[in-house]
């Protein structure tokens, strides 16, 4: 069986408005490849098969994808895909969903130089949490941590989602510590606030790193100065934490849709037409734009060449076969 078509698809956008976007700014080679890729997704371009009816012998062309990551028609294979290979190393224990960001004033310079900038984030955020469980906790923790770039609207928005388990292994090895409910029957992992400055102190400390090793040449030390001062006094480092499922099943499909998203996906359009591009955002909410905008927003998601936009840490971050994370009393459930 072929894939059900769509009334609208972002690929025609694409074919459509190209040209007219490359006209009004420059696009890198990546960005050059993601749409061309998108373009020729499930087309005779890239060749395909007969799908032949046995009953009424109806032929049906099925075209070949481009298994390009950030094509919106092609993640739920690779979804699935990935949720098999994890359902082997995923704890039989409740984990909690966080959400770390930072402030705006960052954006730029995460366009200039992401793979820096996000290689800090995911450095920083994986350290602040392993070090509060081995202080508060004892324990190590596991952590699958998604760097996402956009809001609903496509705008651009760096921040990563994380799946922390609710406990971890001890730190000499021998039990498991689980997360107790406090006297009002609660369960938390660790206080936003706490780690919301710990974020901001470390991605400071990071910056000034950076650019002691001469890796934002377009800023003068007196502009970058002035950036240090207004991110330190920024309140926009912001966490936000949830329980998420207890179930490991549940936490895998939950899991499963983060990784694999992209920016926007075909069923969220729900108008294109020569001069504009509506789509919905959060809710009941909708966006419209030119076309020629709307290409513009969607490329500045397109992530540097190798850059791996899923990392595991604490127990999940070792990918062999045989560690503490698969002795018999931790595995799934």
């Amino acid at each position: 069986m072929g894939f059900p078509k769509l009334r609208y698809d972002i690929a025609d956008i694409v074919r459509a408005h190209r040209p007219s976007l490359e006209k009004r700014q420059v696009l890198s080679r990546s960005q050059k490849r993601i749409l061309t890729a998108i373009a020729r997704c499930r087309t005779a371009a890239l060749g395909g098969h007969l799908e032949v009816c046995t009953d009424c012998g109806r032929e049906h062309p099925v075209y070949n994808s481009c298994r390009n990551r950030h094509c919106p028609k092609c993640q739920a294979a690779a979804q699935q895909k990935w949720i098999d290979a994890r359902a082997a190393r995923i704890l039989a224990i409740p984990r909690f969903h966080l959400v770390f960001t930072r402030p705006s004033e960052l954006n730029l310079l995460a366009q200039r130089h992401p793979v820096e900038i996000y290689t800090a984030l995911f450095r920083c955020v994986n350290a602040l949490l392993l070090e509060l469980g081995r202080t508060r906790m004892k324990a190590i923790l596991g952590l699958t941590m998604v760097l996402h770039t956009w809001t609903r609207d496509l705008r651009f928005h760096p921040h990563l989602h994380v799946l922390a388990t609710a406990g971890g292994l001890s730190l000499d090895g021998n039990r498991f510590i689980c997360i107790r409910p406090s006297k009002r029957g609660k369960v938390f992992l660790f206080h936003v606030k706490a780690m919301g400055r710990l974020l901001r102190g470390k991605m400071l400390d990071a910056l000034r790193e950076l650019q002691a090793k001469g890796a934002f040449p377009e800023l003068e030390p007196g502009a970058f100065d002035r950036l240090m001062a207004r991110l330190a006094d920024h309140k926009s480092w912001i966490v936000y934490a949830k329980a998420s499922f207890r179930r490991s099943r549940h936490v895998l499909s939950y899991l499963g849709r983060y990784p694999h998203r992209v920016g926007i996906a075909n069923s969220r359009l729900i108008d294109v037409g020569p001069e504009h591009v509506t789509f919905r955002t959060k809710g009941q909410g909708t966006a419209t734009l030119h076309p020629v905008a709307f290409l513009a927003r969607f490329i500045q998601h397109v992530l540097p060449d190798g850059f791996h936009k899923i990392r595991h840490a604490g127990l999940y971050a070792c990918a062999q076969a045989g560690g503490p994370l698969e002795r018999p009393e931790f595995l799934a459930e």
